[in-house]
Parts: C-alpha cells; sequence; structure tokens
C-alpha cells in the first residue's frame, strides 16, 4: 500500500525569486515537503489535472492539490511510493504512475531490485483517488522494461482507458527486456473493474528495426520515449529516441506507424505536441538527457531544441527549430522538455518546460517563423545540481510548472494573444491526451 503521509499547513511562498517578461507573473510556489524535501533525488516530474485538483510526481510518490485558487494552492495528500519517474496521468477515480526502475517488488516500500532476477517489477501502479485525502493503491501491471513514461487512451466505448507504455533501454541480461525492443505495451484499464487492468498488446513499431546508426543519437531507436495522442482524430505522434513518427490508434490494440522522421540535429527525440487543428507536431530534443547545459552559445539554437514540423499528405515535413533565446550558463542544465498547448483559437502557442532554462510561452502560428513571446526564468542552482521545470502545463487561466527540487510554481501570463485561452474551461488535463478546444 502507498503510505499516505500527515500534513502540514502547505507554505506557500512569496512569488520573487525569478525573472520574467513583463506579461507573466510568477504567483505562488509551494515547496516540497517531507519527505520529498529529504533526498536530492526526490525529483518533482510531471503534472496532470481534474477539476480544481493538480497531481504532482515524484521520484518518491505523487503530491495532490487543490488548485481552486491558483495564488494560494493547498497540499490536499502526499502519498510515499518511490520509483522513478512515477509520471502521473489521472482519469475518473483513477491515477496511473509510471515506474521504470527495478524494484524488488510492486509494493510501495522502494527496495530496489536485481535487474537480472526475473522476480523484479517495474510497470504501472494504479491508485484508487476518489477520497483525495487518501489515495488507495489498488493494482499494479509489470510491463517490459518497465515503464518510463505513459499515455492515457480511451476506448471508442468509454467502458475502458488504454495505457500505451513507452520504454526503452534493452540489455541482454535483463529477463525481461532483451533486445530488439522495437515495442510498446498497451494495458488495458476496464473502469468499472480497474484491478482487472492487464497488458493486452505488445506492438512492434518499428519491424525493420529504427534510426541506431546515426551519428551524435544519446541512444538508439529501441521503442520509445513518450507518445501524444489525439483520440478524436486517430492521431499520435511518438517521440522514439531516433525516429519521430505518426501513428494511426484507429484501432487502439493495434497502433500502425504511417509516417517516419529523422533529424540531422536530434540526439534524442524525446516528446510530441499536435497543434489544435491536427496539422502540425513540435518535437522536442532532449540533448544531453536532461544533465547537459545546452542552452549555451556553443551549442547553438538548433541542437537541444524543438522542431515545428507540418503534416502534408501524411507526411512530416519540418519547418523550423526554436529554442529559448536567452543564452544559460554552463552550470545549468537546460534543454527542451514537456509542455501543452495554450488554448487559443486559430492560432498556435505553446508553454514549455526547459529545466533551468525555466518556462517559455512561443507562438508557432507561423510554422517557419516561432517566436517567444513570454518566459519565466530563475538563475542558477547552487551548489550546481538537477532542477529546473520539467513540465509546463496551460490549465484554466494559469501555467502550473513542476519544478524538480522546487515544487510547484504557479505562473500567469497577460497578453491579447494568450487572454482568450482563459476563457476556456478546462474538465481535466492529460497533457500527452489531447482533446482537442
Amino acid at each position: 500500500m502507498g503510505v499516505v503521509l500527515a500534513l502540514t499547513a502547505s507554505p506557500v511562498q512569496a512569488a520573487d525569486d525569478g525573472k520574467t517578461s513583463p506579461n507573466v507573473e510568477h504567483v505562488a510556489n509551494v515547496p516540497k515537503q517531507a519527505p520529498f524535501d529529504a533526498a536530492d533525488d526526490a525529483y518533482g516530474t510531471d503534472l496532470a489535472f481534474q477539476g480544481h485538483y493538480a497531481y504532482q510526481g515524484n521520484y518518491y510518490g505523487f503530491t495532490v492539490y487543490d488548485i481552486r485558487n491558483p495564488a494560494k494552492p493547498k497540499v490536499v495528500s502526499r502519498v510515499s511510493c518511490p520509483g522513478a519517474q512515477n509520471d502521473v496521468s489521472v482519469h475518473g477515480d483513477l491515477l496511473f504512475l509510471s515506474v521504470d526502475e527495478t524494484m524488488r517488488d510492486d509494493s510501495c516500500k522502494g527496495e530496489p531490485g536485481n535487474v537480472a532476477s526475473s522476480s523484479s517489477w517495474e510497470g504501472i501502479r494504479i491508485f484508487d483517488i476518489s477520497q483525495k485525502t487518501r489515495p488507495k493503491y489498488i493494482k499494479s501491471v509489470k510491463t517490459a522494461c518497465g515503464s518510463h513514461t505513459h499515455t492515457l487512451v480511451p476506448d471508442t466505448t468509454g467502458a475502458s482507458v488504454y495505457l500505451y507504455v513507452s520504454s526503452y533501454g534493452p540489455e541482454a541480461a535483463f529477463p525481461g527486456c532483451k533486445p530488439p525492443h522495437d515495442r510498446i505495451s498497451i494495458v488495458k484499464v476496464p473502469l468499472n473493474r480497474p484491478t482487472a487492468a492487464k497488458v493486452v498488446a505488445t506492438p512492434v513499431l518499428f519491424p525493420d528495426g529504427g534510426n541506431e546508426a546515426q551519428e551524435g543519437l544519446l541512444a538508439p531507436t529501441s521503442g520509445c520515449h513518450d507518445i501524444t495522442v489525439y483520440p478524436r482524430k486517430n492521431l499520435a505522434a511518438g517521440a522514439c529516441m531516433g525516429d519521430g513518427v505518426l501513428i494511426d490508434i484507429s484501432d487502439r490494440e493495434r497502433p500502425k506507424v504511417t509516417a517516419t522522421v529523422t533529424d540531422e540535429n536530434f540526439a534524442f527525440w524525446h516528446s510530441a505536441t499536435f497543434n489544435n487543428t491536427g496539422d502540425k507536431v513540435v518535437f522536442t530534443d532532449e540533448l544531453g538527457g536532461g544533465l547537459g547545459s545546452t542552452c549555451t552559445k556553443a551549442v547553438g539554437p538548433e541542437r537541444g531544441a524543438d522542431a515545428i514540423f507540418d503534416i502534408e499528405n501524411g507526411q512530416l515535413v519540418k519547418k523550423a527549430y526554436y529554442k529559448i533565446p536567452r543564452v544559460q550558463t554552463t552550470s545549468e542544465n537546460c534543454v527542451a522538455h514537456n509542455g501543452s498547448l495554450i488554448p487559443v483559437k486559430g492560432r498556435d502557442i505553446m508553454v514549455q518546460a526547459w529545466y533551468q532554462g525555466g518556462v517559455s510561452v512561443w507562438d508557432f502560428t507561423d510554422s517557419a517563423a516561432p517566436k517567444e513571446i513570454g518566459y519565466f526564468d530563475r538563475g542558477p542552482m547552487r551548489p550546481r545540481n538537477f532542477g529546473g521545470s520539467w513540465s509546463a502545463y496551460y490549465y484554466n487561466g494559469h501555467i502550473y510548472s513542476s519544478d524538480i527540487q522546487r515544487g510547484l510554481d504557479v505562473l500567469r501570463i497577460t497578453d491579447r494573444r494568450t487572454d482568450p485561452a482563459a476563457k476556456v474551461r478546462m474538465k481535466a488535463l492529460n497533457a500527452q491526451t489531447q482533446t482537442g478546444f
């Protein structure tokens, strides 16, 4: 069982420890609290939203916040359940966590397992969150090579949800994760009986192998790092280490790659975001694996960046790169990371995390000429450490940023180009499951 921790008052700090553009306000910060503040590797990870609640993953578990008043977020509960990365998604009364770390078993004790033992565990954990103050661990599903990330995909009937599990890094010594690993795992979760969740398919996305020989790759294609779906359009975009792909998901259990692209400047295809009309994709390159200082003059504007692709006749056509214009120091880990659309009709505007490069708001309505329109950027951490914004998403009028070391940040942008988005009210947001607006 996950351990629900006793709560103290949420220490919302004054939002004055960062530089912003004139149109961005740092509204609030909620620092990490015990036990998530006790270890340097208790990294804050991904975010999900539902109603007036936000859910933040952490290598040591997850936190539930009440964000009814964005200027004063309140911690509702903290659940201790260690396992990297604990990326999170929510649907109804269910919360899902990805675990990509070899554990002794599927419990929340956090005991490391033997990578060479078939009895070790990694995969998906499922919690019942019907009581936000006391989430309950109800089910685990073991998946091949673990679950680095997962993507929630509703079925066409509303009776179940699927989790597309992305994982990579096979080794001959790993019993459940031997090469080649050119596949994903698909977990089906019946909503009326979530404890019956199980792997129902392991489709091979790269039957002829992926991009393995390109010079400068962080790692060859061996599965995917992240998949973003647009269920209404039966479309997905996969960021698959050495490849960017489009996927037909009209048959949820039999996804099929329809287009593949590589890029000479990409070292690690990390994540993807569609525009609202579904005719563009922004792919991110996590050069250096998130640990490197890539926002420097020496690295330049085309590496560790976003690439904007138009979808033309079912193919991906590159139009431009986007990278934050502020040069960072060599002590700051900085590279393109997780973001989401800001829901402005007729425009393509995105908010995005850049680790210690901060949070950037940028417009790619003109695919060939993307430009930044706002930002929030703290100075370098002292001493040097792995930190910064892991994920930055727009939800119901505010931007929420999961800071790896500093907890939860809340921002607000006031700009004629983004102001209409404040009128769009979402019931939920899992950024890798795009619903349109």
